[in-house]
């Protein structure tokens, strides 16, 4: 996989009153994230080459990857795939990239989400809205130990646009 073709298309970023190891574990462990990311579990292999997994509340994968980056607290790149039928094959895999830094009593998080190819913004929708429900809660969590439980189902554009691709969504 060529890095360099990927092109951020999606960035935020977001401060928060913690540590970069606490942003750290709270990234990449299955029992912090069951707490901010919609009850899914994030498991990564922390290595190189290691596996990204999110597990549905009820086990199953909905998201595989592959840990392209890992250097604890500062910066972790994984592939980021959903498991709906033909999606990586039509629309090419996510690159998604947390990056960390230590500024003054906070931590700035910057993730980004790049793709090898030009997407719709009806395609981008779904990333567009669940990202920063994800941040959101995964700030309150840190600074308050309760994070918001935000309901949402795929945005009806997104759908439409993969329909219209023959993408055959849940």
């Amino acid at each position: 996989m060529n890095l360099d073709q990927f092109k951020p298309l999606t960035v935020y970023t977001i401060y928060i009153a913690s540590t970069p190891e606490k942003v750290w574990e709270a990234l990449t462990s299955a029992e912090f994230s069951r707490q901010y990311f919609f009850g899914n579990a994030v498991e990564v292999k922390p290595r190189l080459g290691g596996a990204f997994i999110v597990r549905t509340p009820d086990g199953a994968m909905h998201i595989s990857g592959e840990v392209l980056e890992y250097d604890p607290p500062l910066r972790l790149s994984v592939t980021f795939n959903v498991n709906w039928p033909e999606l990586i094959e039509k629309l090419g895999p996510t690159l998604v990239t947390y990056e960390i830094e230590a500024v003054g009593d906070a931590v700035r998080l910057t993730m980004s989400e790049s793709h090898d190819r030009p997407l719709s913004d009806d395609i981008l929708a779904g990333g567009r809205q669940g990202w920063p429900a994800i941040l959101s809660g995964l700030k309150s969590l840190l600074e308050t130990g309760k994070a918001p439980q935000i309901k949402m189902a795929p945005p009806a554009q997104m759908l439409a646009a993969l329909k219209a691709m023959g993408i055959k969504t849940p």
